[in-house]
């Protein structure tokens, strides 16, 4: 009894909990270096973990809770949390010294991806594992594997297996961008130094961005003049942050043009930053781009040693993702920026108001800052002659599946899909025939061929149940089923759903499992997309009944088990 009075229990002869292991700490603080021992840090210091020894120990683990101040509770739940980290219980081997992952996503299911996965399988050692992941942003060159941090386009198993032999595990896509000197000698940062020098006044870009009627490009579509005004109403200090971690599968245009041409994005990002009265930005890019993240820093080194304008560039942060689709969700990015869980949040307040370390926001997508500078330089009537079919402006259509040329397409908004297969990809392949779309990704809804000369372009698809989101388009044709392409997708949002809300947690893996059944529970799933709808907290789960909706909707025929009159449906007027 005094023993327990005093605060110790009967045999135990030290402190509670897990204690640091010293041979443990001192690799974690060797392997994190130089990095600010910040919470706000944390994902980066799990990174620097990873990859030099291919997973999280739990000694490591603690001792890094035990080097940042944290409880080892409040490390584990945020490594645990992202797809990218191995995350290792006592006792457990460590995972084989290679990793080959097999994109099983659309595009690349389309492609032959599961067929692909199982080959490898069959064909590697014993110190290599295959696993099958979610869609990494390169779906124009499906089916795609990848060999450590290679990416192996149009992935055969002779191609996989002659990097595993010879180790070739870091990527070999070595882009030729616009550099410095180049972006300078056709005019470049030109714009910006005339507005932080005073040539130029926020009233006539906040104008010229309104009669472009520019929208945020990454999905959203809000007008991005208008984020401008409501941001910088908010007292200072604010914030900027930007989202290059497009995780939306059939989704790859931020890549193409971010390794093409890397100042325009800096010009823009700097003109936002500028407009908002921004003091530091925070660009979140995707683990699966490793190129785009070497891309960016040579480029920042490049301004830094030699910046546009001598008023100060604001301090720029460049933040790494891990494996995380729903940090797409602007405040979810956030949260991962700040080294947590990425897990919506709960509006009002909006990030706008309210956004990183609790100030004042602008969530930007990386399209929107790209085409800034053309914009403001050539006014708003460039940008609005390019539409079709009554709309205005630029598009970047990621098109892959069943099509000759797939790739970012750069096509007038309110394209058809008709006009955009003929024109810019070729036509379909050799045998196939249009059947299905999905005009905005994953999450975007499923559209028949009947309705492929509908405008592609914001609010025009919402009457037939659907949306463009980030314009990735992927095509089907008459040999593929609507009814699987449904089931993958569905699979996608189970898996990347964050878990913080029931409705989407529980709903779309009910949604899956159902939709995996030789007959699908129609009515019981006509309940579920209620209450996804209704109840979830962001838009995975609110968006992600497109896809049985859809499948129903228009496509009945693959469907017998729904009733003679629900297999004849009308299209809405047009």
């Amino acid at each position: 009894m005094s023993e327990r009075l005093n605060g110790r229990r009967s045999g135990r002869g030290g402190p509670k909990g897990r204690q640091v292991d010293a041979q443990a700490l001192a690799e974690v603080r060797e392997t994190i270096g130089e990095l600010a021992r910040e919470r706000s840090l944390l994902i980066e210091h799990l990174h620097a973990l990873q990859d030099r020894f291919r997973h999280l120990a739990p000694a490591h683990l603690v001792a890094l809770a035990a080097e940042l101040g944290l409880a080892p509770v409040e490390v584990y739940e945020v490594a645990s949390f992202y797809h990218h980290f191995d995350v290792l219980a006592d006792g457990d081997p460590p995972p084989p010294g290679l990793t080959v992952r097999v994109c099983t996503s659309l595009s690349c299911e389309l492609a032959g991806a599961p067929a692909l996965a199982e080959a490898i399988e069959a064909a590697v050692h014993a110190g290599v594992r295959v696993q099958r992941v979610p869609c990494v942003g390169r779906c124009d060159v499906a089916p795609l594997a990848i060999v450590g941090r290679n990416h192996v386009p149009w992935a055969t198993v002779a191609k996989v297996m002659v990097r595993v032999d010879d180790a070739r595990t870091e990527p070999e896509h070595r882009p030729v961008w616009i550099d410095l000197d180049g972006y300078r000698a056709h005019g470049g940062y030109r714009l910006l130094c005339d507005c932080v020098e005073g040539r130029r006044s926020l009233d006539e870009l906040l104008a010229t961005l309104d009669a472009a009627a520019l929208r945020g490009l990454g999905g959203a579509g809000f007008p991005a003049g208008r984020k401008w005004r409501t941001v910088r109403s908010f007292p200072g200090p604010r914030r900027m942050a930007v989202n290059l971690d497009e995780g939306e599968p059939g989704t790859f245009k931020d890549r193409f043009w971010l390794e093409q041409d890397p100042h325009r994005f800096f010009e823009g990002l700097l003109l936002a930053a500028w407009a908002v009265g921004a003091d530091e930005i925070y660009v979140y890019t995707r683990d699966e781009y490793p190129v785009c993240r070497r891309v960016l820093a040579e480029a920042h080194a490049e301004l830094l040693a030699n910046p546009p304008s001598p008023c100060a560039l604001p301090v720029i942060h460049f933040r790494r993702g891990a494996g995380a689709y729903i940090c797409g969700e602007e405040s979810a990015m956030l949260e991962s920026i700040e080294g947590r869980r990425g897990l919506p949040r709960l509006r009002p307040p909006y990030v706008a108001e309210r956004g990183l370390h609790g100030r004042p926001t602008l969530v930007q997508n990386f399209e929107t800052l790209y085409w800034l500078r053309d914009i403001l330089e050539r006014g708003a009537g460039w940008w609005n002659g390019h539409g079709r079919h009554g709309r205005r402006g630029l598009r970047s259509f990621s098109v892959s599946g069943r099509v000759r040329e797939p790739g970012v397409k750069l096509a007038p908004a309110g394209i058809t899909l008709y006009e955009l297969i003929d024109e810019y990809c070729g036509g379909m392949l050799p045998g196939h025939a249009l059947h299905a779309y999905f005009p905005g990704g994953a999450s975007g809804g499923i559209l028949p061929a009947r309705l492929a000369g509908l405008p592609l372009d914001f609010d025009t698809l919402q009457p037939y149940g659907c949306f463009i989101g980030s314009a990735a388009v992927i095509v089907l044709s008459d040999q593929d089923s609507v009814r699987a392409a449904a089931l993958n997708a569905m699979r996608f949002f189970a898996d990347e759903s964050c878990g913080q809300c029931t409705p989407c947690r529980v709903g779309t893996a009910q949604a899956a499992q159902l939709m995996a059944a030789p007959r699908w529970d129609t009515a019981l799933l006509a309940d579920l997309a209620v209450v996804l709808r209704e109840a979830s907290i962001c838009g995975l789960g609110q968006a992600a009944p497109n896809t049985f909706e859809c499948a129903l909707r228009y496509f009945p025929e693959e469907f017998p088990e729904l009733s003679r009159e629900a297999r004849m449906p009308g299209d809405p007027a047009p």
